[in-house]
């Protein structure tokens, strides 16, 4: 049973075979280990520390052996030394008579008597120069004074023989004289340095510079490290010896002035050495001796192949400094070779290409440092200001003139087509070459960015070739920058197929053009230059070229002569490359959006900064640490395209966007493409396309829910830590504070790409709506308006339903006592009085902000005060939101919050918060005060009301019988949240919104911009005078300035077009914005911003009012319901009545069928979907079978209550004077 027991009840002797310690308290000297500790384990450790000791002794050994082989080294040398300076002495001595003792004359504080006595013979001199260059040791102030000694003597000699050949033997001695020189004159800031022997010293290099030229040249490096040093010391080293200012600048030129094969090795390191010095006019008292005698086209050319050494990603703030200092000078030279007169005529090709380069890697410093300066705030106080000597430089590249001038500098042989298909020609390098320099520019100084955009657009080349319209003529830089474009392989391969572009748009190694040929990152990156300034340039022409203008122009590639046609038209294309780039843009927008996530993850983790990158942002390398607030700034910025070096993405997709959309805008007014054409169809399966993008959007409902609850804590944070409440803390908790603040608008620009990635589909919609048909977006619209009614409705659509669960729900009670389920329902009901329709929801229905979703109950009140009878069934809501709408846009109410222009057409009144202004200062209230601010808080509430009531109507499908102004509809399709490209997203202000708003200042701006004498004729200034109607006869006027101190610059003919833009912003934007933020915050809390981006200004009035087209009889018919007698029974036929109004409707006119539509549904139009989609459904029942009488409606229920009429004549007589008349309710 137990196979174990043995019978043996003793127990076994256990041996441990690992080793033990025999006596554990016996102790072992330090540094050894216990022999028997851990056994085999131990033996080795022991083992390798007898190694290591061994290993020491040697490494000791061999370091005294070094030791004292240097030493005898030093001391053999010391010896030698020591015994050519007795010999070199000792001949002094003999050809003197008589020596001074130079240790004791390094002593004093004085200079060395003149005159000094030549050397008898050439070898004479040559002998103790090869003595000297042996033993003089520059930390030896005795052998400085030798070495003075000597320069005198030396320099005298050569005056008194000048049969001297410098040159064979002499060669090597004067250039080792000469690396001496540098090296004294390298300590000469040290106190202990002879004072008197700088200046000497200073005089023998430049003579030796003049005797050997070429071979000093070679330690140019060194030459111009001394003279920056002793630049930077002359403060000090003035008092001690007497150096000047012009000492130091004749230094400095010496190496300069003789031409030879290493002068540009001088050139060089005289820029990289000498001129990044902080301030050098500070040290020399002037700069004009350098200009005046510097090799300007020498300076030029080794800057341009400097560049080709672009500065690493690690730059610091010293780097940065230095090259801002460069360019600074630069400049200065530049103005100074030309006289100061850089603004008067074009800078050369080479200088604009040096100063590209050299802003290359300083845009982004010197953007930030600007606006530092114009922006006093708590973001900017680490930002070190520009110094106004490199200010003034770099203001003075923003010019007009020159800028104009820019393309005057080429020749049109250079446009020829067989050149500009070559992407290597001469035109294409000037032409990349100018966009690198104006893209530059845009990105160095962007609040002057209109300005040259104008300046550029009023540029011109000069033709001589005869294929393009005769030598002399001009060529427009729109249509010149356009050719360049359209010629690049970049835009044929984009153009030919829109599924190679994410290869183009990917790193350059295995990107193919449309011939099959590879480009290079280079080659890639600068015909991205053309393009972008072409698109640049061309969406600011847009915004200030009329329809007229647009569809003006003919194929000429060259200006009129006709002096009498405006610029703007001359630089119109044709209305067939603007088809060819639109299809273009097409291509390119399409993958940017479609293919997001893998433009982001394709993102290169180096960061170059010598690409197109340096022009619009900026990125540390990823492994730096974020230690403070401009590290966190710098790494903030926004991604950029893998294959494209360094333009952000958001920049791109923004500048495609925003012009691809101002041309369909174009269209959209005045059909000139072909059908179709905007559609992008092809690359979707549109079978399954309205299932994707409402999964797209439940997804991205998801993650905007999680980003709310995010952003919310940061509220709360923010709030907390918000500098007004006294909360200020140390500098560190400042900045602290900031990086946090800095890393959640990081975090939150991160959650952003995370939504454009998962909805492509969304993105596309909302940027570029048009890539698909009118009717699929509205049926995504009405299905996304489901989704959200049953997502906070719980599921119960219906409003019946809805209120039923609600009172059923479990929600608990208030503080009153009450049910929280009715407190809800109470909230959703209003009492809304006849004569006070507005005012009545407003005061009852605010409060519910985006509650107002939830269905609504309605109780009229009459003149008696009485509650007039009814259920609200839905119809009750309809009559409710077209009465508060018809009351809210008529002009002629005492709230005047809309306007109307000439075509009766609604946008909001821009007067209106200047006038509630007025009235408040009326009051007694004074401005910024509480009551003042609750007053005009007062007023935009009403608009954001407003904007709840029209979101209401399109979110229950409610059509309502209103006309809004096309820039005002505008509005609403830009406002689509807050996608990564803002600049696509937002509205801009053109010439052509102006006709909608006010056709009289249209006219008369067209007649300035195409006036043909100088405008200045009409005193005209950059400022706008506003009337402010104040009652039935008064008003009141204020003039503003468009821009700062608009009120002292004249409208010229140079800049009428910034003038003209100006206007058209601040009448469209500034003017009305507090009114149209509020309106478009209020509509934007009951239907999503980027539900509205789906549609254009056109698409969105039909959301609004309903199809414009004929009204479809039979559709009608199929969507009708019947009540009373006229209910149809189980045989499934039409009552007889009924048959004879359909035969009615069918022989009426489009225009007699929309009455009867209005006259029953209170608007003329039918919904986007059809009538199955019409809220509530129309319907027809019987009156009477009085003959005499006439139809009348219940417009609220889209009833149309119909006698039997048994005549079709009598029925259609009837019906049409019952439309005409307006007869209605009363008449039932």
């Amino acid at each position: 049973m137990f196979q174990s027991f043995t019978g043996n009840s003793r127990r076994p002797r256990q041996v441990n075979l690992g080793g033990r310690t025999t006596n554990p308290f016996a102790a072992y000297p330090a540094g050894r280990q216990n022999p028997h500790e851990s056994g085999p384990q131990n033996t080795l450790a022991i083992a390798q520390q007898e190694r290591l000791a061994r290993q020491q002794e040697r490494e000791r050994l061999n370091a005294s052996r070094i030791i004292q082989r240097t030493w005898r080294g030093y001391r053999c040398r010391r010896t030698v030394r020591q015994t050519f300076r007795t010999e070199w002495d000792a001949r002094e001595q003999q050809r003197l008579g008589q020596l001074p003792q130079f240790e004791e004359l390094a002593k004093r504080s004085g200079v060395i008597l003149d005159p000094l006595t030549p050397y008898g013979t050439a070898a004479e001199c040559l002998s103790q120069l090869r003595l000297l260059v042996q033993f003089v040791e520059p930390r030896e102030n005795g052998d400085i004074v030798r070495l003075v000694w000597f320069s005198r003597a030396f320099q005298q000699t050569l005056q008194e023989v000048p049969t001297i050949a410098t040159e064979g033997e002499w060669t090597t001695p004067l250039r080792r004289l000469a690396q001496l020189t540098l090296r004294v004159l390298q300590l000469a800031t040290s106190p202990s340095t002879p004072a008197f022997a700088t200046v000497p010293l200073l005089k023998l290099l430049d003579f030796l510079t003049g005797l050997i030229p070429k071979q000093v040249a070679r330690l140019a490096q060194v030459y111009y490290s001394v003279m920056a040093s002793l630049t930077k010391n002359i403060g000090s080293l003035a008092d001690r010896s007497r150096l000047s200012g012009e000492h130091l600048s004749q230094s400095v030129l010496a190496l300069l002035r003789p031409i030879t094969s290493e002068t540009l090795t001088a050139y060089e390191w005289f820029a990289k050495s000498y001129l990044t010095v902080p301030d050098l006019r500070s040290y020399l008292g002037t700069l004009d001796t350098l200009a005046n005698n510097i090799n300007y086209k020498l300076l030029t050319s080794v800057l341009g192949s400097l560049q080709s050494q672009a500065p690493g990603p690690n730059q610091n703030s010293q780097d940065v400094d230095a090259r801002l200092w460069l360019l600074s000078y630069f400049i200065y030279f530049h103005r100074y070779a030309l006289g100061g007169q850089t603004g008067q005529q074009a800078p050369e090709p080479e200088f604009v290409k040096v100063i590209s380069e050299l802003l290359n890697s300083t845009a982004v410093h010197i953007s930030r440092r600007l606006e530092s300066e114009d922006v006093a705030d708590e973001d900017s106080v680490e930002r070190t200001p520009l110094h106004p000597f490199v200010k003034e430089q770099l203001v003075s590249l923003v010019n007009q003139r020159s800028i104009t001038g820019l393309l005057s500098q080429l020749q049109s042989t250079t446009l020829s087509q067989g050149e500009l298909a070559d992407a290597q020609s001469d035109a294409s390098r000037e032409a990349k070459i100018l966009a690198t320099y104006a893209l530059t520019l845009l990105r160095v100084f962007p609040r002057r960015g209109d300005d040259i955009r104008m300046w550029l657009y009023l540029g011109s080349a000069t033709s001589s070739d005869q294929t393009t319209g005769g030598p002399g003529s001009r060529i427009p830089a729109i249509k010149y920058f356009w050719q360049a474009s359209r010629a690049s392989r970049i835009f044929a391969t984009i153009s030919q197929d829109s599924t190679k572009v994410l290869s183009l748009l990917k790193p350059a190694n295995d990107s193919k053009d449309a011939r099959g040929s590879s480009m290079s990152q280079t080659e890639r990156d600068e015909e991205w230059m053309i393009i972008l300034l072409f698109l640049e340039l061309y969406t600011f022409v847009l915004k200030v070229m009329d329809d007229e203008e647009f569809f003006s122009s003919d194929s000429s590639f060259t200006a009129s002569s006709n002096t009498q046609i405006s610029w703007t038209k001359e630089s119109a294309l044709p209305l067939k490359d603007i088809k060819d780039m639109t299809v273009f843009l097409k291509n390119l927008a399409f993958t940017l959006y479609w293919n997001s996530a893998d433009l982001n993850e394709n993102e290169p983790t180096t960061h170059d900064t010598g690409g197109i990158r340096s022009y619009f942002g900026s990125v540390p390398p990823p492994t730096e640490s974020i230690t403070s607030v401009k590290d966190l700034e710098l790494k903030n910025k926004e991604k950029g395209l893998p294959g494209v070096t360094g333009i952000p993405l958001d920049y791109f997709k923004g500048l495609v966007t925003g012009l691809l959309r101002m041309i369909h805008e174009r269209d959209s007014r005045r059909k000139f493409l072909p059908e179709g054409h905007w559609l992008m169809t092809n690359r979707f399966d549109m079978e399954g396309f309205i299932p994707a993008v409402v999964a797209e959007e439940e997804n991205r409902h998801q993650l905007q829910d999680d980003e709310d609850e995010e952003d919310q804590d940061s509220l709360m944070d923010d709030a907390y830590y918000e500098p007004s409440l006294g909360l200020i803390g140390t500098g560190r908790a400042q900045q602290t504070r900031r990086i946090e603040a800095l890393r959640r608008r990081q975090q939150q620009a991160a959650r952003r790409k995370q939504l454009e990635a998962v909805a492509p589909r969304l993105e596309i919609l909302r940027n570029m709506p048009f890539f698909i048909p009118f009717p699929t977006r509205v049926q995504i619209f009405r299905e996304f308006i489901y989704r959200d009614q049953m997502r906070r409705r719980q599921g119960f659509i219906d409003p019946d339903a809805w209120r039923m669960s609600v009172a059923h729900a479990s929600m608990g009670r208030l503080l009153e006592g009450r049910s929280a389920a009715q407190d809800i329902l109470s909230r959703h009901h209003a009492n809304i009085r006849r004569e006070s329709v507005f005012e009545d929801a407003f005061d009852q229905f605010y409060e519910l902000g985006e509650g107002l979703k939830e269905p609504i109950q309605i109780t009229f009140i009459d003149k008696f005060n009485t509650a007039e009878a009814g259920i609200d069934g839905g119809g009750v809501t309809k009559e409710f939101l077209t009465s508060v709408t018809n009351e809210a846009f008529r002009s002629t109410n005492d709230s005047n919050l809309f306007e109307e222009n000439d075509q009766h057409l609604l946008y909001p009144n821009p007067s209106a918060v200047e006038r509630q202004r007025h009235l408040l200062r009326q009051l007694g209230f004074t401005e910024g005060s509480p009551e003042w601010n609750d007053g005009i808080r007062e007023l935009l509430r009403r608009y954001e009301f407003l904007g709840r009531v029209m979101g209401k109507c399109l979110y229950e499908g409610i059509l309502v019988d209103v006309n809004f102004a096309p820039f005002f509809l505008l509005k609403w399709a830009l406002t689509g949240g807050t996608g990564s490209a803002q600049r696509e997203t937002a509205y801009r202000a053109n010439l052509n919104d102006l006709k909608d708003l006010d056709q009289g200042l249209y006219q008369g701006l067209l007649q300035l911009k195409n006036y043909p004498g100088d405008v200045e004729d009409f005193a005209l200034n950059f400022t706008v005078t506003d009337t402010i109607p104040l009652g039935e006869s008064e008003s009141r006027t204020v003039t503003r300035d468009l821009k700062p101190h608009g009120s002292e610059i004249p409208v010229t003919n140079q800049n009428r077009l910034v003038y003209i833009s100006y206007i058209a912003r601040y009448r469209l934007q500034v003017q009305p914005a507090l009114q149209t933020n509020a309106f478009l915050q209020g509509l934007g809390q009951i239907i999503q911003p980027s539900w509205l981006s789906m549609f254009n200004q056109s698409e969105l009035q039909t959301l609004v009012r309903g199809e414009s087209g004929d009204v479809d009889v039979a559709d009608l018919r199929r969507n009708t319901l019947y009540g009373g007698v006229y209910s149809i029974g189980d045989d499934g036929k039409e009552h007889p009545t009924v048959q004879l109004f359909w035969e009615v409707m069918e022989k009426m006119t489009n225009e007699e069928r929309q009455k009867v539509l209005r006259f029953v549904t209170s608007t003329p139009r039918a919904p986007l979907l059809g009538f199955s989609h019409l809220n509530p459904r129309f319907s027809i029942r019987d009156s009477s079978d009085d003959q005499e009488r006439l139809p009348s409606t219940s417009t609220c229920v889209n009833l149309l209550k119909l006698p039997r009429y048994t005549d079709a004549n009598t029925l259609r007589e009837k019906l049409l004077y019952a439309v005409n008349s307006g007869a209605g309710f009363d008449l039932s």
